[in-house]
């Protein structure tokens, strides 16, 4: 019993069980978590420095607001 899309087996009461065969893992590594992160800190910084512009310029926290 050959088929390509399965792998057969045999267990010990010599019985066959066909399991489907699986494509070959492939790990990308990406770390993508890091590079969210470091986004993540670069805008955290400019609206940080864009605030404090912003109320060195106008006196006002929310320019417009308050």
């Amino acid at each position: 019993m050959t088929n390509s899309s399965a792998t057969v087996t045999q267990d010990e009461q010599g019985r066959l069980n066909a399991f489907a065969k699986e494509p070959q893992m492939q790990v990308v590594d990406t770390d993508q978590a890091k590079t969210a992160e470091l986004l993540n800190g670069r805008l955290a910084m400019i609206g940080f420095n864009a605030a404090v512009g912003a109320y060195i310029l106008t006196g006002q926290i929310i320019p417009g607001v308050f």
